[in-house]
């Protein structure tokens, strides 16, 4: 018989979660704070609990989707979570995964930490993967059941880690689709639609990748030989997209942070080193 488990929390994310297991023949058991969100999965084969100790009684595993940690907080405070396997798939800080782990060992709880890299209509396909973090035996205890929502990717035993993978990935989409928009208002501002810039984009979007394996080398390194383009160049690079932004009457703050950061690598003594260099600003030694 495939594994029971509870799964708290049914915005998209999931709703999408529930689905899967349900149709991989696990006996799944669901609580949300409104009640009529489950209404379609219970018609699947779901079964409702009224209350988070209900939900929580059902299953050993139990999978946490909520806003964040402290939604977690709201859930389980007074619960009873002893002998309790919680996999909490909702984003937060680092910090606030090992403060978790934690409270929920002084209540016979173990946690496995997850970021779930795939949006609600990806999840359990073939692109779909999961960091986890926590305990290695507990992960390897769930990881046929955790597989079906994606491809399991255990970190360490270190609770923040999957969460610390979760917001750096996080961190350079948000970022880039922000250059996406931005660069997409520059052009519109001047009455060129976005279709016309598409293709053009896109071929930027992509040469991105081929720059990546010698910057991370670089990184790792700690030089930045600055033989082609330097930071120089790219500060004054920086400096002309600010400066078309203003023309165009967009907002230019993005920009303008960018432009900010190559700035201070130059006053940092960074001028001829390549543009990886910035690293050092955004994460200065220790001292």
């Amino acid at each position: 018989m495939s594994t029971p488990l509870t799964v708290i929390g049914l915005g998209p994310m999931g709703r999408a979660m529930v689905e899967k297991f349900l149709d991989h023949g696990h006996p799944t058991t669901v609580w949300n704070r409104t009640a009529s969100r489950a209404d379609g999965l219970v018609a699947r084969g779901a079964r409702r609990a009224a209350t988070p100790q209900e939900a929580l009684d059902a299953s050993r595993l139990v999978i946490l989707s909520l806003t964040d940690y402290d939604a977690m907080h709201d859930v389980l405070d007074g619960a009873v979570v002893a002998g309790k396997t919680i996999v909490n798939l909702s984003s937060d800080t680092p910090g606030k995964t090992l403060r978790a782990a934690a409270w929920l060992a002084e209540r016979g709880a173990e946690l496995l930490v997850g970021g779930v890299m795939a949006p609600a209509p990806l999840v359990g396909e073939p692109a779909a993967y999961v960091f986890y973090s926590g305990p290695r035996e507990v992960f390897e205890a769930h990881r046929e059941t955790l597989a079906v929502i994606g491809r399991p990717d255990h970190l360490g035993e270190d609770h923040s880690l999957a969460q610390l993978f979760y917001q750096a990935q996080l961190d350079y989409f948000l970022t880039a689709l922000a250059g996406v928009v931005h660069s997409l208002a520059l052009v519109g501002a001047a009455g060129v639609p976005a279709a016309r810039f598409a293709p053009y984009l896109k071929e930027n979007v992509e040469s991105i990748a081929m720059y990546l394996d010698e910057a991370i080398a670089d990184i790792d390194r700690g030089r930045y030989p600055g033989d082609l383009a330097d930071i120089v160049m790219m500060g004054a690079t920086a400096d002309h997209v600010v400066g078309a932004g203003e023309e165009a009457g967009v907002d230019v703050v993005l920009p303008a942070a960018v432009r900010a950061l190559y700035r201070r690598a130059v006053e940092a003594g960074h001028g001829r080193d390549n543009w990886a260099a910035l690293y050092e600003v955004v994460n200065p030694p220790a001292g």
